[in-house]
């Protein structure tokens, strides 16, 4: 009896000692605590969303939400501490407004913290001192514009002096920091021009772009409100000397040997609602290039909703990288007398209705207005350019004055590659009206390999969208096989019909429609594009670049992107509701 008392007694002890050491190894929930102190700060501040983790339990997940979505996770690997902390850069919200980040983790024995808000609220913005930058030219020498400060151009703003053609008697260098704004005055429109011998130095960076734009408000900005960037260089062009001064005559003269000048560095720049007509057909564009050479740096531009080209080169050999012409009125790129210079990356997206009377185009390119064969030829070579042309849809009303994806003209000797286009009446026209076109395609002096055309579903003939009713104009073909005249001359190039010359050339190919393209169909939407290729872009890549010099990246897929959005940070793509000043 005594002895089964304490067996009893004995298993009893060893329950209880197995029940606390079970107890025992539950550990306590994991908590959070925040360690950045109370947030505050302005649009465009960077801010760090920090808080200490204790989680005994090892840590399984954390969750971090801004306003209730999704803004990080991080999979824990059984830590059982963490010091988490997140950039964020505070969005354009009105002041007051309060953002709400809130961290809940998850450990191991799947407990979870309690919910820990971090607020953060946005401050007021001080107001920027504005400095009026007159008519007239910029002192000589070193001049900075600095990002604390809102710079108003009144009329034609020249950085250096060449007040007589030839005859340069001020050399400026204007460093404009990054972060700046640029505001155009409408009344007189203010325009800057960098002329000849003097450089800008316009380096913004991927978060903190240089911005000029319209002095006009929210919701009354337009194309034309002020000027533009214009950059007179001393590279060659094709131009008689007595008719170097960019069109308009309005002093830019431009032009000479040199062709490693150096005009100096853009970087990051953004030019909006620009452009202004000086005489019929003679407009100053969003961005003005006038025989730059080689030395200048231009990478990262965007060109918004211009009244005329959002990139025009007249002569010179700059080469260019991630160009981004968007709703602009007439021409995406332009080249003529004599740019030879080298583009890669580059997107042109169109608007329903903004199409110049002249003709819109995604390139058009003109050896000179004469189509003569004046050298140096416009001989420039572009590869991976995205072409976005209106006509998204069938049903989607589009102005009549929309032509080409690619007019090249008038004696021309251009290149193109790894190029995809869609969305216009005409896709390539080899326009041999003035000059000899047609010849110099035949000789392989105009090059396309790995040129891509879509039609538009049920817009088109000729596999151009093949199935549209006529009520849907205008509508062509995807490569023009007669002049644009009015007997609608037949075009040969060799023997050969255009499209014939076209589908003989390596790579190049004609859909009837983008549903292989893997393009996302709000790149005809409101708002910021998706630019990165589909899984289902297969007729785009596996396309290698052919050699090229080796200013341009081995690439194999044809248009701007394939999975990298390198317009990610510095662009806008909504400036109408952009507020600059504040």
């Amino acid at each position: 009896m005594k002895a089964t008392k304490a067996i009893t007694l004995m298993l009893s002890m060893a329950l209880i000692f197995n029940a606390c050491k079970k107890e025992d190894v539950i550990q306590p929930a994991p908590t959070v605590v925040t360690t950045g102190g109370t947030l505050a700060g302005t649009a465009g501040t960077k801010v760090q969303i920090a808080a200490s983790i204790n989680a005994p339990g090892g840590i399984k997940q954390v969750n971090v939400l801004k306003n209730g979505a999704p803004f990080d996770a991080i999979t824990g690997s059984g830590q059982t501490t963490l010091a988490y902390s997140k950039e964020y850069v505070i969005e354009n919200l009105p002041t007051g407004s309060i953002v709400n980040f809130t961290i809940q983790v998850v450990d191991n024995n799947n407990q979870t913290s309690t919910l820990t808000t971090i607020p953060l609220t946005i401050s007021a913005v001080a107001p920027k001192t504005i400095v009026v930058v007159p008519t007239g030219s910029l002192a000589a020498g070193n001049v900075t514009w600095t990002a604390d400060k809102i710079y108003k151009l009144v009329g034609f703003v020249r950085v250096g002096e060449e007040a007589v053609k030839g005859t340069i008697t001020k050399k400026t260098v204007l460093t404009i920091e990054a972060g700046t704004l640029i505001i155009g005055d409408r009344a007189s429109k203010g325009t800057l021009i960098v002329q000849r011998g003097s450089q800008i130095i316009a380096n913004g960076t991927a978060t903190n772009p240089i911005v000029m734009t319209s002095e006009r408000a929210v919701g009354e900005r337009e194309a034309g409100d002020w000027g533009g960037l214009v950059i007179c260089g001393q590279a060659p062009n094709n131009l008689a000397e007595a008719d170097r001064e960019l069109e308009g005559g309005y002093g830019a003269f431009h032009g000479g040997t040199d062709v490693a000048d150096n005009s100096g560095s853009l970087k990051y720049v953004r030019v909006e609602f620009a452009g202004i007509p000086i005489n019929p057909n003679q407009e100053v564009n969003s961005f003005t290039f006038g025989s730059i050479g080689s030395a200048t740096v231009v990478d990262y531009l965007q060109a918004s909703f211009g009244l005329d080209d959002s990139f025009e080169w007249f002569g010179g050999n700059v080469n260019c990288k991630h160009l981004i012409a968007y709703k602009g009125l007439d021409d995406d790129f332009d080249t003529d007398n004599g740019f030879s210079g080298y583009v890669q990356y580059g997107i042109g997206i169109r608007g329903t209705t903004q199409a110049d009377q002249s003709g819109s185009n995604g390139f058009e390119c003109d050896n000179n207005a004469q189509g003569s064969a004046l050298t140096p030829f416009t001989s420039a070579i572009f590869a991976n350019i995205t072409i976005i042309g209106a006509k998204g849809a069938r049903e989607t009303a589009i102005s009549t004055q929309f032509q080409h994806g690619a007019q090249l003209r008038r004696n021309n000797k251009q290149k193109i590659y790894n190029t995809f286009i869609t969305g216009y009446p005409w896709g390539v026209y080899v326009d041999s009206q003035l000059g000899v076109a047609n010849l110099n395609a035949d000789k392989g002096d105009i090059d396309l390999q790995n040129v891509v055309l879509a039609g538009v579903e049920s817009w088109g003939d000729n596999f151009w969208g093949t199935g549209g009713s006529i009520s849907y104009l205008p509508k062509g073909v995807p490569v023009r096989e007669n002049e644009a005249n009015t007997a609608a001359t037949a075009i040969l190039i060799g023997m050969k019909k255009p499209s014939d010359w076209f589908k003989g050339l390596k790579g190049n190919q004609i859909l009837p429609n983008r549903k292989a393209t893997g393009l996302n169909d709000n790149l005809w939407q409101v708002g910021r594009p998706i630019f990165t290729l589909a899984a289902s872009g297969t007729a785009l890549i596996n396309a290698p670049l052919p050699a090229l010099p080796a200013f341009f990246d081995k690439t194999d897929y044809v248009g701007a992107f394939k999975d990298t959005d390198w317009t990610s940070g510095w662009s806008e793509f909504s400036p109408q509701t952009f507020m600059y000043v504040k």
